[in-house]
C-alpha cells in the first residue's frame, strides 16, 4: 500500500491510488512502449508517473498543486524520462508543449480529476493530436455515460461527441475503497482508440453545437430544442432514419447526427 506525506486538497479532486497492481493493471490496458510519449494530467503522488515512466520514452505530467511539487520530485528521483509542469493543463498550450519531444506514438494516461472529465476530453479533441489511446479513470456514472448507446437515459451529446472520434471501451471497475482518501464514488477505466473511418464532418464547431442543442433538454423532443435550425432540412434526414421530429435526441446515434449537421452545413 501507498504511503503519502502531504495534505489531500478537496478542489482539486485528489483521490490517490493505494494498489499498485491497478496502476500496473491501467497501464497494462494502455499499451505504451519505449517508442511512446505519455502525456498524464494529475500525477498526484506519482504511483501512476512511475509505472509510465519504466515503459514510455518520455513522460510530461502537469500538477496544478504546487504543494505536490517536493512530493513528487522525492518519489520520481531517478527517473530522467520524467518532466513536470506545475500548471493548469487546461489552459497549457498542449501542441507546444509537446512540440520539442521526438516520439513515434503518442498516448494520454491519467487518473484525471473527476470534476474536469469532460473539459480534458474536449481539449484532446480540440487540440487536434493524433493520440494512438487515451486511458482514463473516470467516476463510474461518467464512464457509463460515455459508453452507452442511443436509447438509454445516460446518453448524452458527450456520448455522440466522443463516440464520433473515437471507439470507446470500458476496461475494468475500480471500487472506491481504493483510494486514499476515499470518494463517495466508484471509478471506471476507460479507453478511446482513434477510428480510422471516420464519417466525414463538414463543420466540427457547428456539429458541437448542435448537440448541445439537441440534448438541451432531455425531455423534449428535436422540434422543441432545435427550433431555430432549419427543422425541414433535419425532417428530410430523420425521415431517411425511419423517425420524425417528435424523437428525442437520445435516440439517435452518431450517423444520424452527423448527417444532419452536414445537411446544415453544405
Amino acid at each position: 500500500m501507498e504511503k503519502y506525506d502531504v495534505k489531500f486538497k478537496k478542489k482539486f479532486g485528489q483521490n490517490f491510488l493505494k494498489d499498485i497492481n491497478i496502476v500496473k493493471r491501467i497501464v497494462d490496458v494502455s499499451g505504451i512502449d519505449e517508442k511512446s510519449l505519455v502525456i498524464e494530467v494529475g500525477p498526484g503522488g506519482g504511483v501512476m508517473t512511475r509505472e509510465l515512466a519504466l515503459r514510455a520514452k518520455q513522460v510530461l505530467a502537469y500538477e496544478i498543486d504546487h504543494d505536490l511539487e517536493d512530493e513528487l520530485y522525492k518519489r520520481l528521483d531517478g527517473f530522467d524520462n520524467i518532466d513536470i509542469l506545475f500548471q493548469d493543463f487546461l489552459t497549457s498550450d498542449l501542441v507546444g508543449d509537446i512540440s520539442n519531444y521526438e516520439y513515434d506514438k503518442l498516448y494520454f494516461v491519467s487518473n484525471v480529476p473527476y470534476y474536469i472529465t469532460t473539459p480534458i476530453l474536449l481539449k484532446i479533441i480540440e487540440s487536434g493530436l493524433n493520440f494512438n489511446k487515451i486511458v482514463v479513470m473516470v467516476q463510474k456514472e461518467v464512464g457509463d455515460r460515455f459508453t452507452t448507446t442511443p436509447g438509454n437515459r445516460e446518453y448524452g451529446s458527450i456520448t455522440v461527441l466522443l463516440n464520433y472520434f473515437y471507439n470507446v471501451k470500458k476496461e475494468f471497475f475500480v471500487s472506491r475503497k481504493q483510494f486514499i482518501p476515499e470518494p463517495n464514488v466508484d471509478s471506471l477505466i476507460v479507453s478511446f482508440s482513434e477510428k480510422k473511418d471516420k464519417l466525414k464532418l463538414n463543420d466540427f464547431k457547428f456539429f458541437e453545437k448542435l448537440l448541445r442543442d439537441s440534448f438541451q433538454f432531455k425531455r423534449k423532443n428535436l422540434k422543441n430544442n432545435l427550433k431555430n435550425y432549419d427543422l425541414k432540412k433535419i425532417e428530410e434526414v430523420l425521415k431517411m432514419y425511419g423517425y420524425d421530429l417528435t424523437v428525442r435526441a437520445e435516440n439517435l446515434s452518431v450517423e444520424i447526427f452527423v448527417k444532419i449537421s452536414n445537411e446544415l452545413r453544405k
